[in-house]
């Protein structure tokens, strides 16, 4: 088959695909069950596990709590209890699964099997539970360790339930862990988001303590993380090597109509896509992810599914598991799922929005404003805190969410911009501008909005709207930080989050303690740090249009940091003034912060270069091959015509044109594969890609999509956007 019939080959595969039917979840009797009937199935909670004995659970829950220490009784239990538990539903396996520097996930699995006084047995012991030692040599570190030195330990986190993965022939075991090196330090994603979530609970306990609230012991951080993705046709995505190599189509020129009639947004789930979508909810939901929301996106082709918020690092494991599953399921139904920021150029790419708030242990939402925000306080301060914390640490937050694909959407007109700010909605946002005036606030008379029409119910307006512009947008009870990437592990951004706000909590109890030393009730020294908080942060509130260059040129008056790439933002890493208040923390160490900017600044080269090769490779084994084919093609017309007498004008035309382009393509082409080639790795080895290769890359990418919109679509071997959106 050539590689044209591959093509033809692969609409036919698509467009004759069936909806996959899957088995729901039936009793003995037939009987359909419920969601609330088989979720969390394949989870082993030690807060809900039957096979942990009560008094035992009391215990371990304090533990999990952090008021009291883990004993080795602890782990004695919870190892039998989890083995009974995983070896009764058929597992013969497990891991300790960990997230190292990769952004993705890492798992070696060790059978239960045990060969005991000569007789084979299953056994999980206390010390397999509690530490595993991975070969660290192969994972990310950054020149944090010598060649040599290969150890790395993995350290289990009682925090985060276990799971059984499920694959065609058997269950696995999967034991969340944090990954650290022979010296101790953080080699992956989820121990500094630990430590950061004991800053959190330390310091907002004692802000709630300090204020008066009764009865609260800890305070955990809350995160739920919207989820977005496109899904490919697998024959398409097979025959696109970029899409195999980088996760994004290095070029490829749009279709008529892609998103600007705005139809695919909310609209009627496809047949196909819907059956997936179900298969998905149902994996989800046994391994007890409360998988929500499901809907199309903008883009054709694209969808988002949202779980329900969650502790934190509970989210964090859960994310990663989510695109885990999404890939699996999507590959069952010949669908790839691409997490990619931008697989496609012309149309919006993929974001994920982790909501984030901080809940005490008795119930309170300390982002909730209640029926009369301008009374609250507590709220008011905890608002103004949150503005201060962004406000100064906005480079970490922007450098917590850079990448190579990132860097594609930011500021694109669908995603936030690269500039970080805060959006209040016009309710806080005149609040806060009352109290800083001196003034009264007066709400307005009624929230009830008119529609006009009898027949519908009334609806009660929101005290803030919904600013999709915005990279840090508070929205009711919670904030959205919009501009994490889809490909994300979101540990990283929520520790740094975490960080800032913690940091700027600890100076406001300290100025609490001193003001309510003074006599001060507790509303006026709440109303003194909201104003001073506030005062200060003023500059980094914007509610306006985020994508507006008006907002670029304003953004820069106010002094607000602007990384338009990733070299940029990975900076902050390098300097000790940015990072101050996460080593002060102990969130992260100084070596770790250095790792981490070794690490994902090769990440950012090694990414570009694997684009620049497939994007050079496809050059010189289908679009060039495709223009001189149709070249040969036109002259072969031409002389014909020229023996009859005719004057070929319009093939001379065309003739002409793709003759220009192709000249151009092949010496830019040729531009890029040399300065690759020389390129070297120095500390401006970064930079350079962004700055000077990207432009080519992309100069590029133009030359190809004018010849694909010129070539006869018989011609044309590639997989086009068309194809790849819309036919499935």
């Amino acid at each position: 088959m050539s590689i044209r019939e591959a093509r033809v080959h692969a609409k036919l595969s698509s467009i004759n695909r069936t909806p996959l039917p899957i088995d729901l979840p039936c009793d003995e009797d037939g009987r359909y069950l419920k969601v609330s009937e088989y979720f969390a199935e394949n989870v082993f909670d030690i807060a809900t596990a039957s096979e942990i004995p009560e008094s035992t659970r009391a215990e371990l829950l304090a533990v999990k709590k952090g008021r009291t220490k883990f004993k080795s009784e602890h782990a004695a239990v919870i190892a039998k209890a989890v083995l009974e538990w995983a070896t009764s539903r058929g597992a013969t396996h497990f891991t300790h699964w960990f997230q190292p520097l990769t952004g993705g996930t890492a798992e070696k699995h060790d059978a239960f099997l045990e060969i005991k006084k000569g007789k084979p047995i299953e056994e999980l012991s206390v010390s397999k539970l509690l530490q595993g030692e991975p070969d660290a040599s192969s994972f990310p570190h950054g020149g944090s360790r010598s060649t040599f030195e290969a150890r790395g330990y993995t350290s289990w986190d009682i925090t985060s339930p276990m799971f059984l993965v499920e694959s065609t022939n058997g269950l696995t075991l999967c034991i969340p862990t944090a990954f650290v090196s022979y010296r101790g330090d953080a080699l992956d994603m989820k121990t500094p988001l630990l430590r950061s979530i004991s800053k959190i609970d330390e310091v907002a306990t004692e802000f709630l303590t300090i204020i008066g609230e009764k009865g609260v012991e800890s305070v955990s951080v809350s995160a739920g993380c919207e989820q977005e993705y496109f899904l490919v046709d697998r024959s398409f995505y097979f025959s696109r090597p970029d899409l195999v190599m980088s996760g994004r189509s290095v070029f490829g020129s749009l279709s008529a109509k892609n998103q600007q009639l705005e139809d695919h947004y909310f609209g009627a789930i496809d047949e196909r896509v819907l059956a997936f979508m179900q298969d998905l909810d149902l994996n989800l939901h046994r391994l007890g992810i409360s998988s929500k929301t499901r809907h199309n996106e903008v883009a054709p082709g694209q969808f988002e599914m949202a779980p329900i918020f969650s502790d934190a690092n509970v989210a964090a494991d859960q994310n990663q598991l989510i695109m885990s599953v999404i890939k699996k399921v999507a590959s069952k139904h010949q669908f790839e799922a691409l997490f990619h920021e931008k697989p496609f150029a012309g149309i919006n790419g993929s974001g994920k929005h982790v909501n984030w708030s901080m809940s005490s242990n008795t119930g309170l939402n300390l982002l909730e404003p209640g029926t009369e925000p301008h009374q609250n306080h507590r709220f008011l301060a905890v608002i103004a805190i949150i503005c201060e914390a962004v406000k100064r640490h906005g480079s970490a937050l922007r450098m917590g969410i850079a990448s190579a694909g990132n860097d594609h959407r930011l500021g694109a007109n669908e995603a936030p911009p690269s500039i970080i700010s805060v959006f209040l909605g016009d309710t806080l946002d005149k609040i806060y501008r009352a109290i800083l005036d001196g003034q009264s606030f007066k709400p307005e008379d009624s929230n009830v909005l008119d529609l006009g029409a009898h027949q519908l119910a009334e609806l009660l307006k929101d005290n803030t709207d919904r600013n999709r512009t915005s990279p840090f947008a508070f929205t009711g009870n919670k904030f959205e930080f919009r501009a994490v990437g889809s490909r994300a592990a979101v540990g990283f951004p929520i520790s740094i989050l975490n960080g800032a706000v913690s940091s700027v909590m600890a100076e406001s109890n300290l100025f609490l303690k001193k003001e309510l030393a003074t006599g001060k009730s507790v509303d006026e020294a709440l109303l003194l740090l909201t104003k001073k908080w506030m005062t200060s942060s003023m500059p980094v509130v914007f509610n306006g249009d985020g994508y507006s260059d008006e907002w670029v040129v304003e953004a820069k008056k106010r002094g607000l940091p602007n990384f338009r790439t990733t070299p940029e933002a990975l900076q902050v890493l390098l300097d000790p003034k940015e990072t101050e208040f996460l080593t002060a923390q102990g969130i992260y160490r100084a070596g770790e912060l250095k790792t981490r900017f070794v690490v994902l600044e090769e990440r950012y080269i090694k990414m570009r270069e694997i684009e620049f090769r497939s994007l050079i490779s496809m050059v010189h084994q289908n679009v060039v091959p495709a223009a001189l084919e149709y070249k040969a093609a036109l002259l072969d017309v031409m002389t014909k015509l020229k023996t009859v007498g005719s004057d070929p004008v319009v093939e001379q035309d065309i003739l002409k044109k793709i003759n220009e382009v192709t000249k151009l393509l092949y010496a830019t082409t040729a531009s890029l594969n040399d300065s690759l080639n020389s390129l070297g790795h120095t500390p401006e080895t970064a930079s350079s890609i962004a700055t000077d290769l990207m432009p080519m890359s992309e100069a590029i990418a133009q030359y190809c999509n004018q010849l694909e919109e010129v070539i006869p679509n018989d011609l044309w071997s590639l997989p086009k956007y068309y194809d790849m959106l819309f036919l499935r």
